[in-house]
């Protein structure tokens, strides 16, 4: 089971910082990634980090978030800095047994609740 956490309204320029939380003994065998969904919009890859750390970012995120993962705590994180207002979306963080394409939604078996992010011009 995956926990989503941290959204919430912020000004463009600004930084959030999200976090999943994952039940289980086996977090650390899973690459993690975080997608999000803009109103109207198609659920979209942001991010997503593998068991050996690797990170693959969005081009619309790159350089701006960085992902990063906790395995003692079971946990990942998101960290959003610069934010503007297209990144206004619920973010969904997903586990998934595979360590490439991870760009691909159907890779992915496990996911959380959304978590709502507002980012006003």
């Amino acid at each position: 089971q995956l926990q989503a956490s941290g959204g919430g309204s912020v000004q463009a320029g600004g930084s959030l910082r999200l976090s999943c939380a994952a039940s289980g003994r086996t977090f650390s065998s899973y690459s993690m990634g975080w997608f999000r969904q803009a109103p109207g919009k198609e659920r979209e890859f942001v991010a997503a980090i593998t068991i050996s750390t690797s990170t693959v970012f969005s081009d619309s995120v790159k350089g701006r978030f960085t992902v990063s993962r906790d395995n003692a705590k079971n946990l990942v994180s998101l960290q959003m800095n610069s934010l503007k207002p297209e990144d206004t979306a619920v973010y969904f963080c997903a586990a998934s047994l595979f360590n490439t394409n991870l760009y691909q939604q159907t890779l992915y078996r496990y996911w959380g609740q959304g978590t709502q992010v507002t980012v006003s011009s």
